[in-house]
């Protein structure tokens, strides 16, 4: 097979660790990037297989958040003080909170 010749730019202390690394594989230069790019790719791969199903559901769930009304329409059931509390603890999780532990955009 053809071989393919690939040029990088990288510090000198960089270089040095790649050559000490190789070295001590008991490989050339050349033969430990382009095994360790092969086992980076091999890794990329498997986690983008994983969660390949979840990340067509996030696209699913953008695609349709398109038609969804920007302010969503007021509640017709009050909630208790408890289930207030609860969401915003829940909101609290997924917008995160401020060092007054106030959620982002959220009036105190």
């Amino acid at each position: 097979m053809a071989k393919t010749r690939i040029t990088i730019s990288l510090e000198q202390t960089q270089a040095e660790r790649i050559r000490q690394h190789a070295e001590r594989s008991g490989m050339d230069v050349s033969a430990y990037l382009v095994h360790a790019a092969t086992r980076q790719m091999a890794e990329s791969d498997a986690i983008e297989e994983q969660f390949a199903g979840v990340d067509a559901l996030i696209v699913r769930a953008e695609r349709e958040a398109v038609d969804l009304p920007e302010e969503p329409a007021a509640a017709s059931v009050e909630l208790t003080e408890q289930e207030r509390r609860e969401v915003e603890e829940a909101l609290g999780l997924v917008h995160g909170r401020d060092q007054q532990g106030r959620r982002p955009g959220h009036a105190a």
